[in-house]
């Protein structure tokens, strides 16, 4: 017999958090607001089922956390590209959806454009 624990609520609310972590801090570093539209379009990084295990959310977390460190680093090193695409496989595994390939973000990285996007959270607000 074998005991599995399912996932828990809390854990699903990590994962969609990382996720708007990734649509409003990672792509706008890499893309115009147009495309990011065309993603949420797309479903990229979308999921409608919950995750069976304990283990497949952690898995999918950890995937999560990864591609954000890689993607946010200052210099984009060519041996970073064998973990990248590790996390992506295994996003795509558990059925979210992450079409792009390490060498996008290394042209868009080199490119060095910044990019202002609606998809970014205002550093500062206006009280009134």
């Amino acid at each position: 017999m074998k005991i599995v624990f399912a996932s828990t609520p809390s854990q699903e609310e990590e994962i969609c958090e990382l996720v708007r972590y990734i649509y409003s801090k990672v792509f706008p570093l890499y893309y115009s607001d147009e495309e990011i539209n065309e993603f949420k379009q797309l479903r990229v990084l979308h999921f409608t089922e919950d995750f069976n295990t304990l283990k497949d959310a952690f898995q999918v977390m950890a995937s999560l956390q990864t591609l954000i460190s890689i993607l946010e680093s200052p210099t984009l090193y060519d041996y970073y590209e064998a973990l990248f695409n590790k996390n992506v496989s295994l996003l795509e595994e558990y059925g979210l959806s992450f079409p792009f390939e390490f060498q996008q973000f290394l042209e868009a990285k080199n490119l060095k454009c910044s990019m202002i996007s609606i998809y970014t959270k205002a550093d500062n607000e206006l009280l009134v």
